[in-house]
């Protein structure tokens, strides 16, 4: 009887987190959001190089996910400072570097990808209730990794290797080089985070305009 107390305390505590956040005022997300691209900036320091390939693994991933988790929608919008201010010279992308030569570089388009991500993955827990089940969750996390951030990443990581570099790579080489390599560590962050996830996420609505 009192473990069904507490875990009813639980369930009571992260609704009303959820819900305050949700009715925060807008300033207060942007506040959020700066403080989440900050938690970003220090999850890429989180790093290891293939010798194969010039993108590293990162824990980034982990922080977009988890970012669109905890803003909701405006987790796109942490994603945004990040790269923004990342682009203006803030030295917290991977390898405690900044600026636009980064943003261009072979890495660019998946720090791109990343706010599309962290987007998709706040407004369909904000707006599904039915997509805080792990399965959902899980669905919607490997959509938002795999084709959010490693499209745009795969894309400008091609350009740049066939315009920059002058090489020409066909398209199973690109994926050697921006895509399998990352894949099992990408599994276990999305899987983390559905788990993660799975349990702080209210199963009752906490805003307006929510759909079952």
């Amino acid at each position: 009887m009192e473990l069904a107390t507490y875990i009813e305390k639980y369930r009571q505590t992260r609704y009303s987190i959820f819900k305050w956040r949700a009715e925060l005022d807008w300033g207060y997300k942007v506040l959020f959001a700066f403080c989440f691209a900050c938690v970003t900036g220090l999850l890429a320091q989180l790093k290891f190089y293939l010798p194969w390939t010039p993108v590293p693994i990162t824990g980034q991933t982990f922080a977009v996910l988890m970012s669109g988790v905890l803003l909701g929608r405006w987790g796109g919008a942490s994603q945004l400072v990040y790269v923004g201010f990342g682009t203006m010279g803030i030295p917290w992308f991977e390898g405690w570097s900044g600026g636009m030569s980064v943003v261009v570089g072979p890495t660019g388009g998946y720090l791109i990808g990343f706010i599309f991500a962290s987007f998709f993955v706040g407004y369909m827990l904000d707006k599904y209730v039915s997509a805080r089940s792990f399965l959902s969750l899980s669905v919607i996390m490997v959509f938002a990794n795999f084709f959010l951030i490693y499209i745009p990443g795969l894309l400008q990581l091609y350009f740049w290797l066939n315009f920059a570099t002058k090489s020409n790579i066909s398209f199973i080489q690109l994926l050697m080089m921006g895509a399998v390599p990352f894949i099992v560590g990408d599994i276990i962050k999305v899987a983390s985070a559905a788990m993660i996830s799975r349990a702080i996420a209210p199963q009752q609505a906490y805003n307006k305009e929510v759909d079952a």
